[in-house]
Formats: structure tokens, C-alpha cells, sequence
């Protein structure tokens, strides 16, 4: 009697790299404004039009726009703090005479990490990391921004109840409850948790109030501070350490609690630190450079390897593999 065996696998769709993800590694620009490339038609993978499934095996050529994608070699991740001007839209769309990437002129490859509206002024992080950018935005909706917002009219307690409540602002779309707070008789603080396209616009539309200025102050734990209109910083070693902490929860599905003092950044309890190594992953061959090696005599990572144990937090040897130094 001949043994049978399990029918081979001829499902081929899982093989290569699904062409967003491809594209994103590559520093080309984020995996959902890949997604918007190939939706648009303008990719291509050895000179056929990509769908939205398709994917990338070895040896194959990728182009969006005729311009052909090379898989570069990061030797050190960036991450940038901008002050977006009005005017400036946050979009890697070289077409777009008034897109940020332009605007910086950066000497490197960068992508915006999400939007802001082009009549909206404030902050935006930017940087190379195409993987660190997929996180952000796939948990985006458990993430503070922060808005100093003046509107054409005197505000009202009613005004500031029903934003903070929550506001039906299209057929099937209401806002959830958020935190608004009046500054001025024209002038609020709001802080979403949502990224809905112009929400406070539309917020403010639905209870007949037009916004006359609109500026970004925060980002989850990076401040905008006094970053002059138009600069651009790195952010610092404290910064991206927090930032992996608080990313890491998100990543990993634990529902981000608001601290008693409403700042995520100060929120460092013993109990809530995770570590960030599921978050930035190893990447050795990536971003392994940096102008300081801090793993280089890490002895207590030697003793982790060992063991076989995890590190309890985000250490200066993670930063160190982004090319970050601390200051």
C-alpha cells in the first residue's frame, strides 16, 4: 500500500515581499503612501503595473514612476522633528511643488511620519525608518497629538462641552470624547487620539465655527517647544528612548493608559516599562553604525545573551544600533 502524502504547496502568492512593505524598506517613502502609489497605477515590477497584492522575489525590478528602487543599505537611522509652515504639504509626491521633502531638502532619503493638514502649521516627525513608520501609524489611534487651535468667534462653555463629548461630523463618522480646554475668548487646546482627515476643521464646521489657525504643539511624548517655524532637530536620545517605550506597549497590543499628569512622557513607572526590543527589532545589519557603539562593551548585554533573558528597558545599546548617541 503507497503512503500519501500532503499535496505540495502551489500557492506561490506568499513568496517574495509584498510590494508596499518593499518599497517602504527601501526608504522610498512610508508603507501607506506605497499603498496610494500602487493604488494610483505608478508602480511597476519589471515594467508591469503592480497590483495591491503583488509581491517582490529576488531579482526583480521595482519602479514607481519609471524610477527604479534599489534596496539601499542604512547605515543610521534618522528621526527628525520638523516645524511645518502653512503651505507645506506632508507628502513625498516630488510632483507636488509644495511637498515637504522639498522643502527640507534633506541629505538623506525621509518620509513624514503621518500628516498635516497643508493650511496647518506645527510639528511632524520625519525620518528613514520605514518600519518605525508602519508602527506609529497602525496604532495611531492610541496616540496623543496636541493642537493649539483660534477660531473666527468667541468660544462658549457649550462649544468646549460638546467637542470634549464627541461630534457627529459625517453620515457614519462621530469623533470620540477627547480633552478641550478654552486659552483665550478665540482660542482652545484640544488633544486627539484619533487621525481623521481635518477633524478639528471638521469638528469646529459641525458647531458653525471656522478655524483661523491651527498648530500642532505634540506628538505622543515629543514636544514641538521652540523649534522655530520652518527648523528641523534630531530628536534626542531621551526622546526616541520613551518613544520606544510607549510604541512598544502599542505593538504589542496593551491599551495605552493616560497618566494622572495627562504626559505620557512622564508616565516612568518601573511597572510600565517594557522593552523596545520588539519594537526596533535587532536590525544589525541595518542600522548597526552609529557615532557611538554603545553595545560595543556592554557587558550586561553579554550577561542577557547568556541567559537568554530579556532586557527590562530600553538600553543605550538599542539607540546605539539607530545611530543614536546619548547627550
Amino acid at each position: 500500500m503507497s503512503k500519501k502524502h500532503p499535496p505540495k504547496n502551489t500557492n506561490r502568492s506568499e513568496e517574495g515581499t509584498q510590494i508596499n512593505k518593499f518599497i517602504s524598506a527601501s526608504g522610498f517613502c512610508s508603507r501607506r503612501e506605497a499603498d496610494e502609489l500602487v493604488a494610483q497605477g505608478r508602480v511597476s515590477i519589471n515594467d508591469r503595473i503592480a497590483g495591491a497584492t503583488a509581491r517582490v522575489k529576488p531579482g526583480q525590478q521595482v519602479a514607481v514612476d519609471g524610477e527604479k528602487i534599489k534596496q539601499q543599505k542604512i547605515s543610521k537611522m534618522v528621526y527628525l522633528a520638523f516645524h511645518k509652515p502653512v503651505g507645506v504639504t506632508s507628502t513625498t509626491d516630488l510632483a507636488d511643488k509644495t511637498n515637504i521633502i522639498s522643502y527640507i531638502n534633506y541629505n538623506q532619503r525621509i518620509f513624514p511620519i503621518g500628516r498635516l493638514d497643508k493650511d496647518s502649521e506645527g510639528l511632524i516627525l520625519l525620518t528613514n525608518d520605514g518600519d518605525v513608520v508602519n508602527k506609529i501609524l497602525r496604532a495611531e489611534n492610541q496616540h496623543e497629538k496636541e493642537y493649539i487651535v483660534s477660531v473666527d468667534k468667541p468660544i462658549t462653555q457649550d462649544f468646549i462641552n460638546r467637542m470634549s463629548k464627541g461630534l457627529a461630523i459625517g453620515p457614519s463618522t462621530t469623533t470620540l470624547p477627547c480633552f478641550v480646554k478654552q486659552e483665550g475668548s478665540k482660542k482652545f487646546r484640544i488633544i486627539l487620539t484619533q487621525g481623521l482627515n481635518r477633524q478639528i476643521r471638521r469638528m469646529c464646521a459641525t458647531l458653525e465655527y471656522d478655524v483661523k489657525t491651527l498648530k500642532r504643539i505634540r506628538v505622543m511624548n515629543i514636544q514641538l517647544g521652540d523649534l522655530k517655524l520652518g527648523q528641523l532637530r534630531n530628536l534626542t536620545f531621551q526622546e526616541v528612548e520613551v518613544l520606544a517605550t510607549l510604541l512598544s506597549q502599542s505593538t504589542n497590543d496593551i491599551p495605552y493608559k493616560e497618566s494622572k499628569k495627562d504626559n505620557a512622557a512622564n508616565d516612568f513607572s518601573e511597572g510600565k516599562k517594557k522593552t523596545a526590543k520588539a519594537f526596533f527589532g535587532e536590525r544589525k545589519n541595518k542600522a548597526n553604525a552609529g557615532p557611538t557603539d554603545f553595545a560595543a562593551k556592554d557587558k550586561r548585554a553579554a550577561d542577557r545573551a547568556e541567559k537568554k533573558q530579556k532586557p527590562s528597558h530600553f538600553e543605550p545599546k538599542d539607540a546605539a544600533k539607530r545611530g543614536y548617541k546619548k547627550r
